[in-house]
């Protein structure tokens, strides 16, 4: 299983935008193999961060969006990339990205679980 974790910047006044822009995506992940674990935004009020572990706690940002999906192996990853570069829903969701710039930054990580012994 690989497992892909996207970390946003998102724009605070698009937020609309970016739940459109995050509903099809998980949809279109499902649509090409993947399982998708859904997206997360920051919540407006979070408890304090000191609570576990007092010291070394400290706030996120407000303005950070999360996304998780895995796929079964690198190569149906791969194939997924492939074919969402030729579909037209995607290319659509793209555009409507470039319309709206919900997010102004991102970074992906691939992740593996840890197993539970």
């Amino acid at each position: 299983m690989i497992t892909c974790l996207v970390r946003y910047v998102i724009e605070p006044d698009r937020i609309s935008d970016f739940e459109q822009y995050a509903r099809t995506w998980m949809r279109l992940i499902e649509q090409f193999g993947g399982i998708h674990h859904g997206y997360f935004v920051a919540d407006e009020t979070p408890p304090s961060a000191a609570f576990s572990f007092p010291g070394i706690g400290t706030e996120g940002a407000g303005n950070i969006a999360i996304a998780m999906f895995s796929f079964p192996n690198l190569e149906a990853y791969e194939t997924y990339r492939e074919q969402v570069a030729q579909d037209p829903e995607c290319h659509a969701a793209t555009a409507h990205y470039e319309a709206t710039k919900p997010f102004s930054s991102y970074e992906r990580t691939f992740m593996r679980a840890i197993d539970r012994d």
